[in-house]
């Protein structure tokens, strides 16, 4: 299927990739503005919920699923634990081996997160329909799959920074905000 209009000319609203690149970043940046206000950033929701669907895993088990080299993981394990939201419990098969776990301040945290991210899927899906809703969902997800990406993982996760992955900052002003043709990274 091509991008191009028959004139050769390309779409003036972008094609399908461009499309999801510009969603994709219009709502990836949206819900970090949401779940400022829990004071979280949305690598660490995603661990959140991670281990809420898989608790009991090592440290290294998560940072190969994730994506992110241990060293990275390491440090940011030690933050939600400081903040307690997760608790590192010896590994009863492997006392070598540390089983993460959410407290129980994590489990309400988690579940302030979901309804946040309820209304964060609703508000960007608002303009579909039910139906059209689910299809789209389906078909992200086949794409998703052929692209080989690993379901409920978001591929951001090789990229943290140990510098980059502490607390929400504020909002950008209208001043810090990148200007067109800038990519507002370091």
């Amino acid at each position: 299927m091509s991008t191009n209009r028959e004139d050769g000319g390309s779409r003036p609203e972008g094609g399908a990739a461009f499309l999801l690149a510009q969603l994709g970043a219009h709502a990836a940046a949206r819900f970090a503005e949401r779940i400022a206000g829990l004071d979280l950033t949305p690598a660490q929701a995603g661990v959140l919920r991670l281990l809420a669907s898989t608790p009991g895993r090592s440290q290294r088990e998560l940072a190969d699923q994730l994506g992110m080299p241990p060293s990275r993981f390491v440090p940011f394990a030690d933050e939600l634990e400081e903040r307690g939201l997760i608790e590192r419990r010896r590994n009863p098969s492997d006392r070598r081996l540390y089983a993460l776990h959410l407290t129980d301040e994590g489990v309400t945290l988690l579940s302030e997160l979901r309804e946040v991210a309820t209304a964060h899927e609703q508000q960007t899906c608002q303009a579909l329909t039910p139906d059209e809703h689910e299809q789209l969902r389906a078909l992200l997800h086949r794409m998703a799959a052929q692209q080989g990406l690993s379901p409920g993982i978001h591929p951001g996760y090789r990229w943290i920074r140990p510098d980059r992955m502490h607390r929400p900052r504020a909002p950008l002003t209208p001043e810090e905000s990148p200007t067109p043709g800038q990519s507002g990274t370091d």
